[in-house]
């Protein structure tokens, strides 16, 4: 990359991975704390070169669960920090990912899913994670997860994570998976004036006014953010905590406190919910895919109207919030649901919560991309 910009533009043939970094860039992340491991190692490697070239620090953690604790240290410090892992490097960042969302530290973290449990397939592709992307770290909060299905959504959902992480002050997720990790396509970034971006919501009270509540939320349920070093009296902690930061043990406050942290990207999820439809004007059987498996499931949309059948994809761009409300509206008109994954039946699971109609399953526990047969196969059984 010698004689171009520090910060790339224009047109470039990447992998997901490399745009998944070139977007962090973009986004103004300058912190990279992260531990190798397939199929996401391509994030760390371009990013451990492209971070000083921008003035930015790349750190090689000892391992992910400290990878994860680096990065909400930075991101308290100011920092827009990022981190990438796949598989048992995932399930490590749970612990810390519950930290982030307890304390309101905005981070981005990147998962590319391979073949799991345990070491799996760590080459091979999988889509296994994404209710671990949900429901991983205990207690109850709300996670933001986005879907990319092409390297230009590499790096166009990592740019929107970094936004979202700061604007709700929560952990953010990208859920990517091999295929696409590995993908090479061309990848369109704008200069960076047209590069969206949203900062934290600062306090308006300077340091050292009498009274001062770090933790206390506006009407949007989120709290101006403090960083460390600024004068502020200030105090992180991930036990149940009052508007001043310091613990409050009582089940009021924790009920308190925790329903805030949930309301804070629940009340907005009509805002954050995001989808790509494709042929769905007059369609009677509709496919629900996401990441590599919707390219798939998009030639077979083809392939079924070429035999008369009226199918059509709903895509997830958010796993979460998972885009219901479209689901149920579609249900109103459609004869079925097709859902193909990598994994063994997980968002397929969360279709039949938002309706009475049937959802067929397409299933494999991973290592290969789905190809479009086996979902034309599905769309043929249930339109009759």
């Amino acid at each position: 990359m010698k004689g171009e910009p520090a910060v790339l533009t224009g047109q470039h043939f990447l992998l997901g991975d490399h745009a998944c970094a070139e977007g962090a860039l973009a986004a103004g992340c300058r912190f990279f704390g992260g531990y190798p491991i397939t199929p996401s190692t391509e994030v760390a490697e371009w990013l451990a070169r492209r971070l000083p070239e921008v003035g930015g620090i790349f750190v090689q953690m000892e391992d992910e669960l400290a990878s994860m604790a680096a990065i909400v240290g930075a991101s308290v410090a100011g920092a827009r920090a990022m981190t990438a892992t796949s598989g048992p490097g995932f399930s490590l960042m749970m612990e810390n990912l519950g930290l982030a969302a307890m304390m309101e530290v905005p981070c981005v973290v990147v998962n590319v899913q391979r073949g799991g449990p345990s070491t799996g397939l760590p080459t091979l592709v999988g889509q296994a994670d994404v209710m671990q992307a949900r429901w991983g770290s205990h207690g109850d909060y709300e996670i933001v997860a986005y879907s990319p299905a092409s390297p230009q959504e590499c790096f166009d959902l990592t740019v929107k994570a970094f936004n979202t992480a700061d604007h709700f002050r929560i952990p953010v997720l990208v859920m990517a998976d091999e295929v696409v990790a590995h993908m090479m396509e061309r990848v369109t970034i704008p200069p960076a004036e047209a590069i969206p971006r949203v900062e934290r919501k600062r306090p308006r009270q300077g340091p050292g006014g009498n009274g001062f509540l770090p933790f206390k939320a506006d009407d949007d349920l989120i709290p101006p953010m403090v960083h460390a070093g600024e004068g502020y009296r200030i105090h992180f902690t991930g036990l149940t905590h009052d508007e001043r930061g310091y613990p409050a043990i009582t089940a009021p406050a924790h009920d308190r406190l925790v329903r805030r942290l949930v309301d804070k990207v629940r009340q907005k999820a009509w805002e954050i919910v995001e989808y790509e439809e494709y042929r769905l004007e007059d369609v009677s059987v509709v496919i629900i895919a996401y990441g590599s498996t919707a390219r798939s499931a998009r030639r077979a949309v083809g392939l079924a109207r070429e035999q008369g059948i009226a199918a059509g994809l709903l895509r997830p761009i958010t796993l979460w919030p998972f885009p219901g409300e479209r689901v149920k509206k579609l249900a109103e008109r459609v004869r079925a649901f097709v859902v193909p994954e990598l994994n063994l039946g997980q968002i397929s699971r969360e279709v039949e919560r938002f309706t009475s109609l049937p959802v067929l399953g397409v299933n494999h526990a991973g290592g290969a991309m789905m190809p479009p047969e086996p979902i034309l196969e599905a769309i043929r059984e249930v339109a009759g």
